[in-house]
């Protein structure tokens, strides 16, 4: 399946508001398989987050956690646009 990266810039506003790009950038970059356990966790709680957050997002973000190499081009892509908000 093919990844959906359209809500990253999304993702990435939301992080940046909370003041969450760069820990969750260096998260990303070093929890390694641990990421396998929140795309479990993610689908687990998906009958509960269905009300709030989109379907679409969801499977979005547990794809993301499931591919460590996504995980890994997430942090990457929060990395860019740290250094493009300081240009």
């Amino acid at each position: 399946m093919q990844p959906d990266r359209s809500f990253w810039p999304e993702w990435a506003r939301l992080l940046q508001r909370w003041g969450l790009k760069d820990i969750t950038a260096a998260l990303l970059e070093s929890a390694g398989p641990l990421t396998i356990l929140l795309a479990q966790l993610v689908y687990i709680s998906q009958p509960l987050l269905r009300g709030v957050i989109p379907g679409s997002r969801l499977q979005a973000l547990a794809l993301l956690f499931e591919d460590q190499e996504e995980s890994r081009s997430f942090a990457y892509f929060l990395r860019e646009e740290n250094s493009r908000d300081l240009a």
